[in-house]
């Protein structure tokens, strides 16, 4: 009996994935174990194992569209085996994007003419010349407006018109006819507008709309460089880890009553203990010590190791600290468990890994669920300091900035010293202001004390 094979649903926030690329085909003999097919998740590319053995009969579900989890993947089976019918798999649904409102003429670039010439007095003038547009095989801005006429659509493709923007006259349901779209460029003002055949072709291939750009050149003529600057401006869709982004972000700073609670902290004994631990082939990163430092100050403040759920304050038993890791198409937070109870060069070591993971696309969802703090560093980043906004589940986030040689008044003195801003942004419903300033001068006490480090190195 043929096998249908689902795509795994690979972790609680995952509702649809995309397979990126097939490892297998069709007539191959699959074993339990076998790599079948990458998919894109909205944190990273992960290999699916087959659970299942038998040849691969049927692949269903093809790469590069979004689909919802545990919908049939494949089929396998024995050799000659007949195929149950299976549906093709559907695309979630999108939300309609509104109608563009109506293009303005006065607001209208420009429409080909012929260059501007020189006359005998040396002074520049625009002679209009009818723009004839030429047929070509490249491809034309899309047409939503319903059922128009073959003519007006091939009216509208040669000159780059949005038949959208068109009022149609024809028949009862007020069909948009070839007449309207002549009409609508004469009132538009598009046969006023002037443009390089360079700029409409690459404009034409691009499927933008002529009267939306606008011209820069002599005389207000479109140039190539205007159809680039349109081009770059189109829509980008965003991928599945940007979206899940923007949803978890917006939904924390809409429901979650941020504050945010500064902190200057001395780097100085630290930097310089580092460089002695690097000399003595000790090599720790700052992070491994803010890392370490939050797990501690974390033990001592339970109610920021915590989270609210419903009417109910949940203080979390485990210190699991996130560690947010800039990728090429955003931002994942791998989880260092039981960070207060580990030394030193095993968070060092275990950062390490977790972020080449990361940035190969290569974490698992086990590595980045469970976390009951996050800390976002920039410090390599140059920045002065910077609020962060708390990840749902958790009561806090830090924010750490970078070590800036600073005048500071010690011991009576002025003196240049490294000091770094962190920022904790916390939720108000579960952390009040005096308990979240106690929290940070704690983490600040742990980074200035170096006598304290040496038992856990």
């Amino acid at each position: 009996m043929a096998t249908l094979v689902p795509i795994p649903k690979l972790g609680q926030s995952e509702e649809t994935v995309i397979i990126d690329s097939w490892r297998v085909n069709e007539g191959d003999v699959i074993k339990k174990s076998d790599i079948l097919f990458e998919v894109e998740t909205d944190k990273a590319v992960l290999e699916v194992e087959s659970q299942f053995e038998g040849t691969l009969l049927k692949i269903i579900t093809t790469a590069g569209k979004e689909i919802p989890v545990m919908t049939t993947a494949c089929v396998l089976g024995e050799p000659g085996e007949e195929i149950p019918v299976i549906e093709a798999p559907k695309a979630p649904g999108k939300k309609t994007a509104p109608a563009a409102p109506a293009l303005k003429p006065a607001a209208a670039p420009a429409a080909p003419t012929a260059a501007p010439t020189q006359t005998q007095t040396g002074q520049a003038r625009c002679e209009d010349v009818p723009f004839e547009p030429t047929s070509s095989s490249a491809p034309v801005p899309a047409v939503h407006t319903p059922n128009p006429s073959p003519r007006a659509r091939k009216y509208a493709q040669d000159f780059l018109i949005n038949l959208d923007s068109v009022p149609g006259t024809g028949g009862a349901v007020g069909r948009v006819t070839e007449r309207d779209v002549k009409e609508y460029l004469e009132n538009s003002g598009y046969l006023d507008q002037k443009i390089t055949p360079a700029a409409f072709n690459i404009a034409k291939q691009e499927e933008l709309e002529l009267l939306a750009i606008e011209g820069t050149g002599e005389c207000g003529r479109i140039t190539i460089d205007d159809v680039r600057d349109a081009v770059n401006e189109k829509p980008q869709e965003m991928n599945a880890m940007r979206r899940i982004i923007a949803q978890r972000l917006a939904e924390s700073k809409q429901q979650i009553p941020h504050f945010y609670v500064t902190v200057s902290i001395d780097m100085t004994d630290l930097l310089a203990m580092r460089k002695q631990l690097k000399d003595d082939g000790i090599n720790l990163s700052v992070n491994v010590f803010v890392v370490k430092a939050a797990a501690l100050s974390l033990k001592e403040f339970p109610y920021v190791n915590a989270a609210l759920q419903g009417n109910s304050i949940v203080r979390k038993s485990k210190v699991n600290v996130g560690v947010a890791v800039s990728v090429e198409n955003g931002l994942v937070v791998p989880v260092v468990r039981n960070t207060d109870k580990k030394a030193l060069d095993e968070i060092h070591a275990e950062i390490a890994e977790l972020a080449g993971k990361a940035r190969d696309g290569k974490l698992t969802p086990d590595e980045m669920k469970g976390s009951s703090f996050t800390i976002s560093n920039m410090g390599m980043m140059n920045v002065e300091s910077f609020g962060a906004i708390i990840n749902p589940g958790e009561a806090a986030i830090m924010a750490v900035a970078s070590c800036v040689p600073t005048p500071v008044v010690k011991d009576g003195e002025i003196v240049v010293r490294d000091m770094m801003k962190v920022t904790l942004s916390a939720d108000h419903r579960v952390v009040d202001g005096a308990m979240a300033a106690e929290f940070v001068n704690a983490f600040k006490a742990k980074l200035e004390n170096t006598e304290s480090w040496s038992t856990l190195i």
